[in-house]
């Protein structure tokens, strides 16, 4: 790097390159190997992308298109039949991976207050004790993680007398690897204090990992929540901000699906910007509103 000063970008700099921007996107909304490279990505990865509304997914590809300064989706297309490695790029572009430990914390707070103590409660009689939780759209395993706190604080010394069993799933293979591993940096643990890190992590240089009593009560896998049979017998079902870029048809076979998966009594949980449709809406009972929690009662 040379040592000479910093020049700033004029104002007449900056809107070439936004109006090139623009442009380029509106180039983007008229090109006719849209549909053709739908096909294709669904052809070669298996990702059906007619599941997904078309402005976030079209947001989602152009992510990668511009990446590469390919000219319309017939050059991008051209790009990934010489070069199948960017497929790999192009799934992590269209899985939307944001997450950390006790992403809402208002959320959790619930769960740790009301939800779990419910479901202890009703277990504490039985012979068998047992908890099943699904973190359906698990990302690299933050939310199944917090969940396993949130236990520990709670039953404490009768936490191995449980047979715990927390399923995260995905479809982001490379995320899912992360969440087996067990070790995230900083930032994914910023709504931590230091007393719960200290307690349920390892240091490990600037990095931390979690400690083995969660890691064996907890399974990650790939599974598709459309296509892919549905996993049933849980207590708690945790969908946030998934269902959200699904077309609505879909949205409500998910909803009917989690529905089923459900025990009776089980709490289902999703995104704040999320709602139930059609048939779920009155399927569910209402919980707590404001924080999208909704139980099943038959």
């Amino acid at each position: 790097m040379g040592n000479g000063p910093i020049r700033k970008a004029n104002d007449s700099e900056i809107n070439k390159k936004t109006n090139k921007e623009i442009n380029t996107c509106q180039n983007l909304e008229k090109d006719l190997g849209f549909e053709l490279l739908k096909r294709n990505i669904s052809g070669n990865t298996g990702f059906n992308c007619e599941y997904y509304k078309e402005a976030h997914f079209r947001r989602r590809i152009n992510v990668r298109v511009r990446a590469t300064n390919s000219k319309s989706y017939g050059a991008y297309l051209k790009l990934l039949k010489e070069d199948p490695q960017e497929y790999e790029f192009l799934l992590d572009a269209l899985t939307v991976n944001v997450s950390e430990f006790f992403r809402n914390p208002e959320t959790f707070r619930i769960i740790e207050k009301e939800v779990i103590p419910s479901l202890v409660k009703n277990r504490s009689g039985l012979f068998i004790r047992s908890i099943r939780i699904w973190s359906a759209g698990c990302a690299a395993g933050e939310e199944a993680y917090s969940l396993a706190i949130l236990l520990h604080r709670i039953l404490k010394n009768d936490f191995n007398k449980y047979r715990i069993k927390i399923i995260g799933t995905d479809i982001d293979t490379q995320s899912l690897e992360k969440a087996k591993k067990g070790i995230y940096n900083e930032n994914s643990l910023k709504n931590l204090d230091s007393g719960t890190k200290e307690r349920y992590f390892l240091k490990q240089g600037d990095n931390y990992q979690v400690i083995d009593d969660f890691k064996n009560i907890t399974q990650f896998k790939r599974h598709d929540l459309i296509s892919d049979q549905r996993i049933d017998h849980f207590d708690i079902i945790v969908c946030r901000n998934v269902m959200i870029y699904f077309k609505k048809g879909i949205q409500e076979q998910l909803q009917l699906n989690f529905y089923k998966a459900l025990g009776k009594g089980g709490f289902f949980i999703i995104g704040k910007s999320e709602t139930l449709l059609g048939n779920a809406s009155s399927l569910f009972r209402p919980y707590n509103t404001r924080e999208r929690l909704y139980i099943k009662e038959i």
